[in-house]
């Protein structure tokens, strides 16, 4: 049976809830759904989805590198969004991350998101 192991960082927002902000596995890294909150704050970066997209990626980054992989090891996200009509600009901020031979992907609308943010965002990432 694989080992499981829970990922901490202080370089990332603390988990909201009963829940770790990523756990490790079978070569792969399971990181939960990071919203744009700024982790010194706890607070959700103003800026709208733009901003909000930059720092959940740059959350995400931080819980990887934390885990001894990155967001180039990325293989899957999943997009929430509050509202699809923000597809596009989310969009374009995600594509500043995943510049080349981006991860498989899902992008869904939902009715809400913790804290009222408007993107969340979680990815596996192989072990780099």
């Amino acid at each position: 049976m694989a080992e499981r192991e829970i990922i901490k960082t202080d370089k990332a927002p603390k988990a909201v809830g009963p829940y770790s902000v990523a756990a490790s596995s079978g070569g792969f890294v399971f990181a939960a759904g990071q919203i744009g909150l700024v982790p010194t704050t706890g607070e959700i970066v103003s800026g709208g989805v733009e901003a909000e997209t930059r720092q959940a990626l740059t959350n995400l980054s931080s819980v990887f590198a934390a885990a001894g992989t990155s967001l180039d090891q990325v293989v899957k996200t999943t997009v929430f969004l509050r509202d699809m009509d923000d597809f596009g600009r989310m969009n374009a901020v995600y594509a500043e991350f995943f510049p080349q031979d981006p991860p498989a992907r899902s992008t869904i609308a939902v009715a809400g998101l913790p804290k009222g943010a408007a993107v969340e965002i979680e990815a596996i990432a192989a072990m780099g």
